[in-house]
């Protein structure tokens, strides 16, 4: 099938043409549903879902819109689809106040739905069109991510349709079969809402006054201290009002006191018993956490923490602890022991 023009030529299309023909635009379609739906793996499904609409769907398409607005058409209804059923993605610290001492029964909770952690390798760099207000990496970052899912699904459709993948309102209007007013009125809701919950600095401004021997640095002393138990090393790291979440365990940390008092309780820490890979989600600076639980034997994969920065020092830690968030990220679910002397922290 050819495209002409931005417009899909008439003729009948075989399920590889199709495949070939939206390849471009998978990525970009993929973190579109993430940010609507807050998980990837809510995302896969979503995406191959919509795929599989839109090819259906294709012969009525001929002449009449071009590809792209056609499939983020089909993509956000899926995802809208997906969230009438579902309750909204969350993070430990939208369940109640922080704890102020660590918490030593902190079980997993499963009953609610979490939001989950982004590899940064589906992220297209830059804007996807003029003049909108963010950035493709600053619109997958967790505060942003974390913001959206307190709208209801046409606010947050409107505004990631239009401040991040610039549809203008009547475009998006025809989209979501409602009027241009009803568009504008969702945004200006949406907007208020998330500008009372991002902070006033994105971290893709933040990572851009910061060199790339300066970021290491952060990331590899948070590693070394967790790897060796050294909580003064840690302490210099983090700014005073520094939050640590660790979804699906529902109780949270704020404050250097409280996140110190957790982290002095863990039962392994240093001695070998963590091992790190240096790794990136959500736009950020994020580390992948190996435990050893016992003094022989592999390192197995236990969380994705993803490093929120304020200047030069970390503002929160958002540990998302679950072996199956690994393979999305291309990480492996195991480190294979190290020998006696040898560091436990990889390198890139």
């Amino acid at each position: 099938m050819s495209v002409a023009s931005g417009k899909v030529a008439a003729g009948g299309v075989d399920p590889a043409e199709f495949t070939a023909l939206v390849a471009p635009l998978r990525r970009e379609l993929h973190a579109h549903c993430y940010r609507m739906l807050g998980s990837s793996h809510d995302a896969d499904d979503a995406l191959q879902d919509a795929l599989l609409r839109a090819w259906r769907g294709l012969p009525g398409l001929v002449g009449r819109a071009s590809l792209r607005p056609w499939l983020y058409t089909v993509a956000t209804r899926t995802c809208l689809d997906v969230m009438a059923g579902r309750r909204r993605r969350a993070l430990p610290v939208d369940l109640g106040p922080a704890s102020e001492r660590a918490v030593p029964d902190n079980r997993p909770v499963h009953e609610v739905a979490w939001l989950s952690p982004y590899p940064d390798a589906g992220v297209v760099a830059g804007p996807a069109a003029p003049d909108v207000r963010y950035e493709q990496r600053e619109a997958v970052e967790l505060a942003f991510v974390a913001a959206l899912q307190h709208l209801p699904g046409n606010q947050r459709a409107a505004l990631l349709l239009f401040d991040v993948l610039g549809f203008s309102a009547a475009e998006i209007a025809a989209m979501m079969g409602t009027s241009t007013t009803s568009v504008n009125s969702a945004l200006a809701r949406a907007r208020r809402v998330v500008a009372e919950r991002v902070p006033p600095v994105s971290q893709l401004r933040t990572l851009r006054t910061l060199d790339d021997a300066r970021l290491r640095g952060i990331v590899s002393g948070y590693a070394s201290a967790l790897e060796n138990g050294d909580a003064d090393a840690l302490i210099t790291l983090l700014t005073e009002d520094v939050t640590w979440s660790m979804p699906p365990l529902p109780h949270w940390y704020r404050g250097v006191d409280a996140v110190m008092d957790f982290a002095r309780a863990q039962p392994l820490t240093g001695c070998g018993s963590w091992r790190h890979l240096p790794t990136s989600a959500n736009g950020q600076p994020a580390v992948a956490s190996y435990l050893r639980r016992g003094p022989t034997g592999p390192h197995l994969a236990w969380s994705i923490n993803v490093l929120t920065l304020r200047g030069a020092r970390i503002a929160a830690i958002t540990s998302f602890v679950a072996a199956s968030h690994f393979a999305a990220f291309g990480l492996p679910d195991a480190l294979p022991p190290v020998g006696p002397g040898a560091g436990g922290r990889e390198t890139p």
